[in-house]
């Protein structure tokens, strides 16, 4: 029979000081189709840094990625069942560290893990925190829910000229006659508050855009609800397509299925004038009881990442966005704005972080969305190491950050530790209020500003 198969590579790690799983899944492949006794080589590969193990503790070396001593095995089959362990082992004859790192995102309030072996370790606690810490009065818990962005008035103009009196235009910027630090540099605090938030619906969208600035040429980039395919206004009678949901896809194990199916759903955004594909989602199957475990692909966070990032590379070869959500820990839908995912660090990088890492460091999408609930006492939105410490400067990050729509994520906070964009809309009052106050600097709303500018022009 015609067919096609597919082929992964478990290894199984020495226990060690740290503890590892059995087998874990370190590479697949799918074959090309087949004929009757026709076969193909394919080549797997898995690094010393997806063997290593984060060592929160301190066992080996705190805060690092550490490949232990001793005999690693190779495993190969059609599935984890199946495998057959290889003729091959690597011998690490000493303990080694892969990448030192530094702690972020440490928990304060989780008092003991479960190790491999099904006993308990104590964990360090530290002070609680208040995720609803505000300089100023917070908003009551409702209030943020489903706000429509501020219509902007425009004055009559020209036709030749249609922008302010004396801007310098984003078209400018866009043929290379000024900068992106120049063109910044003109706008008024005020105007920065407000390209900061999200903006009205233009076009099909239903779920609003950014930039929106035509006192000074810059369009609005309209966004679309995904995974399963682009959702846009139905009362335009548009019609688009249905794709498989995440998990579907991930059952594939198919990268270049993937990646098709991300082409063809960019080709749409981008033939309804949108800008940016909310997809894909890619928390981790935590429990079999998440309310959007559809939209997710797997319980394993390499074969997430890898299917994820070839969907991502799909979509942005239209020249138009992914955004990667939901950054981080967003594991149920119950009581999801109010709620802590208290986790370990070790478990939080190998396990909750990883497929991000590998859809960043593979496909560079345009957007990163951050969750609605907190991460070991901060709101993820507000989370200056989640957003800035790893996403940025360790994952080397090039694009945005946007809220997920309607947090209640206080939105100076949210500017302060690298959330760029505040979806559906953004509170300028509130952004002047922490400016006055001294605990917002213009400096933030620049650069979340020009990542936001600098993402409009990849768009075609």
């Amino acid at each position: 029979m015609v067919g096609k198969e597919v082929v992964q590579l478990y290894y199984s790690a020495p226990q060690g000081l740290l503890g590892k799983p059995k087998k874990a899944l370190g590479d697949f492949e799918k074959t090309k189709e087949l004929l009757p006794f026709e076969s193909q080589i394919l080549t797997l590969r898995v690094s010393e840094y997806e063997l290593s193990s984060y060592d929160d503790l301190g066992k080996i070396s705190e805060a690092a990625y550490v490949l232990e001593k001793g005999t690693y095995e190779f495993y190969i089959g059609a599935n984890v069942r199946d495998a057959k362990k290889t003729e091959f082992s690597y011998e690490n004859p000493a303990d080694k560290v892969i990448v030192q790192l530094s702690h972020k995102v440490a928990p304060v309030s989780l008092k003991e893990r479960m190790l491999s072996d099904g006993s308990y370790e104590m964990l360090p606690l530290g002070e609680d925190r208040d995720i609803n810490e505000c300089a100023f009065e917070k908003m009551k818990a409702g209030t943020e829910e489903a706000l429509l962005p501020a219509q902007k008035g425009f004055p009559i103009r020209s036709f030749v000229n249609p922008y302010k009196e004396g801007a310098r235009s984003f078209d400018e910027v866009a043929e290379g006659k000024v900068t992106l630090d120049e063109f910044i540099s003109q706008l008024s605090d005020d105007e920065l508050m407000d390209l900061v938030g999200g903006q009205p619906n233009v076009g099909v969208s239903n779920t609003f855009s950014f930039g929106n600035m035509p006192d000074y040429g810059v369009p609005s980039a309209a966004t679309a609800d995904g995974p399963a395919g682009v959702r846009i206004a139905a009362e335009t009678g548009v019609l688009t397509t249905a794709f498989p949901c995440a998990t579907t896809i991930a059952c594939t194990w198919n990268k270049e299925i993937a990646e098709k199916i991300g082409f063809a759903g960019g080709e749409e955004i981008k033939e309804n004038n949108l800008s940016v594909w909310l997809t894909p989602a890619i928390n981790i199957h935590r429990n079999p009881m998440c309310g959007r475990n559809f939209e997710y692909y797997s319980e394993d966070p390499y074969l997430t990442g890898k299917m994820a990032a070839f969907l991502v590379c799909g979509i942005q070869k239209n020249h138009v966005g992914a955004s990667v959500k939901h950054f981080a820990c967003n594991n149920k839908e119950t009581n999801r704005k109010h709620a802590d995912s208290r986790v370990s660090e070790r478990a939080l990088r190998e396990i909750y972080l990883r497929a991000f890492e590998i859809v960043v460091k593979e496909a560079q999408p345009y957007t990163i969305m951050s969750s609605y609930n907190a991460v070991n006492g901060y709101r993820a939105s507000e989370n200056k190491e989640l957003l800035t410490g790893i996403l940025r400067d360790e994952w080397h990050f090039e694009g945005l950050v946007t809220s997920d729509w309607w947090t209640r994520g206080e939105h100076y906070k949210e500017l302060n530790a690298g959330n760029d964009l505040k979806m559906g809309n953004g509170f300028p009052d509130r952004l002047r209020k922490a400016m006055d106050m001294g605990v917002l600097r213009r400096d933030a709303l620049e650069t979340s500003a020009k990542r936001i500018l600098r993402t409009i022009l990849k768009f075609d």
